[in-house]
């Protein structure tokens, strides 16, 4: 199983530089997840890559930002506003990341495309497209 993580683009082209190692999460998926698509957000409003997940740690705030701070790539207003009213949270550290030679739009992969809220699953493996 795949999964598509809707990412502001300033983050989304930090992960594909390499300059961001971990994605920050209010929720998680269940599911064991092979590879993570990066769809960047509007503007952008393309699929520019993937990576695949070291691990998942899951804590409170305050920890995740204690133990991933440096490789976040946001400033702690930012951060502890995306957790307010929060208890715990999750943090993604990427793995391998690849780079689409050219972004993929979404209606060249779905007949319909609605950017996820958060995650979307998906079983497709759009990087073979």
């Amino acid at each position: 199983m795949n999964v598509i993580l809707s990412i502001k683009p300033e983050y989304a082209w930090a992960i594909l530089n390499g300059e961001k190692k971990v994605e920050f999460r209010k929720i998680m998926f269940k599911k064991k997840i092979n590879k993570v698509f990066i769809y960047s957000s509007a503007p952008d409003q393309m699929f520019i890559g993937y990576f695949s997940i070291k691990e998942i740690d899951m804590d409170s705030p305050v920890r995740l930002w204690k133990k991933y701070s440096n490789d976040g790539c946001i400033s702690k207003e930012k951060f502890f506003d995306y957790y307010s009213n929060k208890t715990e949270g999750f943090s993604i550290v990427i793995d391998k990341v690849v780079k689409f030679r050219l972004p993929l739009e979404p209606k060249k992969v779905f007949k319909s495309f609605y950017p996820p809220q958060s995650f979307q699953y998906c079983e497709m493996d759009i990087s073979k497209i």
